[in-house]
């Protein structure tokens, strides 16, 4: 007898990134998405960690898009002998071009950074989770296909992929096997989005993963105009300040979106003549991916919108550094959370300065650099620098690349009847929770399930979906705020706290009475292994 389909959730469960649900049916694997885990140091330690599956027996990944928490593991993949095709739409195909190289240099000069550091004198070496080279050999095995289109990623799996307005490229992924049909949301955009059709799939399925990012987060309705509003209102306030205005950004499409509005200001006058600097040559790269596509966007203005003579592309790291001696500019870095890449060394040179702005425009996960700021912190850790926060932390909402709380539960009513059973993934504890709470007010007939990593389940046409293996929730108490973020906090504001003691003797005291209080942990856990030998 045939066992029915499988289907097993290797991340993006209980946790927004790391997307990652493998499909097993008839000893055929189909993943979709390969995606690295974002957040605290020990959420990204995951992604060195072993894979839940022997890569060299996956036949086919189906990929929603080119966001790096849906991507970025696809050169291990391949390296560790995946030879199968990665089917996605031919936009994510040219954009995975210069996202995953990018992600590889990242992880090879992440690595020789570390490896230098003087603290680290004697340690074993850290080595890349991959290189370019293999970021390259995996965006050479891309099998681009059409929305809409049937296609067939391995003997016993049909497939079909719908348009999810989220980024350039992004589909939510339609699969049939064992006689299920199952619909995988992707990452879903809003309504109204720049760029972008809104998202759109059939109805009637068995099983639904939807996304959940934003399932505890309603945001008010807002046109394209009165966004543009707003990026007016604190790019003014930044200017009038008088220091730089620093906006981590994704390089794909929230960097887009962003020149779109910037440049309409300029080209309408709302805005003076101030430099635009995008110091990212990943966003460079995607913004001619964009230009290739222009055809196929909406919202995009023939004579400026990514040739504005403001906008000043930096490539090389001494362009980069020559940015330290500016002031009265905008500057655009990647990453967006701001846990790699150029935007931590612009923030080592801003995030100090009382007339310079940080303003937020995407989402930052628990854990990140970013989250740590916005949530109002004094002192940051950013390379082992201890960094005073004074500039002014600002945030609009408006620009986010993911339906809202109500979005969501439109589109997943849209999707009924699901016949089985519905899976919220994508997201953080409480917006799971939320979402689920609404959808079964909503939608009573539909089992709403909130899977863990490792979590397994048997997927029969028409009935409930059957856990047939548990998850780990360690891995999801590894989403959070860990013990590593924690040390970063205590010891940026450590020589503060210690200046503030009223005498050198009395600072010395507390100095030993913390050693103290380590070493105590240390001998705790040595006399515990020695008596468990006993």
């Amino acid at each position: 007898m045939t066992k029915p389909l499988s289907l097993t959730f290797h991340g993006a469960a209980r946790t927004v990134t790391g997307s990652c649900h493998e499909f097993v049916h008839d000893g055929r694997r189909v993943l979709v998405d390969c995606g690295m885990f974002q957040g605290s140091r020990t959420l990204e330690g995951l992604n060195a960690g072993a894979f839940g599956f022997n890569p060299a027996k996956v036949d086919a990944v189906i990929l929603t898009h080119a966001h790096i928490d849906h991507s970025g593991l696809l050169p291990r993949l391949v390296a560790e002998g995946f030879t199968g095709k990665i089917w996605c739409t031919q936009p994510t195909a040219d954009l995975l071009e210069y996202m995953l190289a990018d992600a590889g240099r990242i992880q090879e000069a992440d690595v020789a950074r570390r490896n230098r550091r003087r603290d680290r004198a004697g340690e074993e070496e850290f080595q890349p989770l991959y290189t370019e080279a293999d970021a390259l050999a995996a965006w050479g095995q891309c099998q681009p296909v059409a929305l809409k289109e049937w296609f067939e990623p391995v003997p016993g799996f049909r497939a079909r992929l719908w348009n999810a307005g989220h980024i350039l490229g992004s589909a939510s992924a339609e699969l049939e096997a064992g006689g299920a049909r199952v619909l995988v949301s992707g990452d879903l955009g809003p309504d109204n989005k720049a760029f972008h059709a809104d998202p759109e799939s059939p109805s009637g399925f068995d099983f639904v993963l939807c996304e959940s990012t934003y399932g505890d987060r309603a945001r008010e309705p807002i046109t394209i105009e009165q966004r543009r509003k707003l990026l007016h209102a604190e790019i003014r306030g930044a200017l009038t300040r008088g220091g730089n205005l620093v906006i981590p950004t994704f390089a794909l499409e929230r960097t887009q979106e962003l020149l779109l509005d910037i440049a309409e200001l300029v080209r309408t006058g709302a805005l003076p003549d101030v430099p635009v600097f995008i110091d990212s040559p990943l966003a460079h790269n995607a913004t001619h991916v964009f230009e290739r596509h222009a055809a196929e966007l909406e919202d995009v203005h023939p004579d400026c919108t990514f040739k504005c003579p403001n906008f000043h592309f930096t490539e090389s790291v001494q362009e980069s550094i020559r940015l330290n001696s500016v002031s009265g500019a905008i500057i655009l870095a990647a990453s967006g959370m701001c846990e790699a890449g150029r935007i931590r060394h612009h923030l080592v040179h801003n995030l100090f300065r009382r007339d310079s702005t940080v303003l937020f425009v995407g989402y930052q996960a628990q854990g990140t650099l970013g989250r740590v700021i916005l949530e109002g912190a004094e002192r940051v850790r950013i390379s082992g620098q201890d960094i005073t926060v004074r500039a002014a932390i600002r945030r609009i909402d408006s620009y986010s690349a993911h339906a809202d709380q109500g979005e969501l539960l439109d589109w997943i009513a849209e999707r009924a009847p699901i016949r089985g059973s519905l899976f919220l993934v994508h997201g953080e504890q409480a917006a799971l929770e939320e979402l689920r709470r609404l959808t079964q007010a909503r939608l009573p007939e539909v089992q709403a399930v909130l899977p863990e990593i490792g979590e397994s389940y048997d997927l029969v046409a028409g009935q409930s979906a059957r856990r047939t293996h548990t998850g780990r929730s360690d891995l999801t108490r590894a989403a959070g705020h860990d013990w590593q973020n924690s040390y970063a906090d205590f010891v940026s504001g450590l020589k503060r706290d210690l200046a503030r003691i009223d005498s050198a003797q009395r600072r010395a005291e507390a100095v030993e009475t913390m050693r103290k209080v380590l070493e105590s942990y240390t001998d705790f856990r040595q006399n515990r292994k020695e008596h468990g030998k006993r």
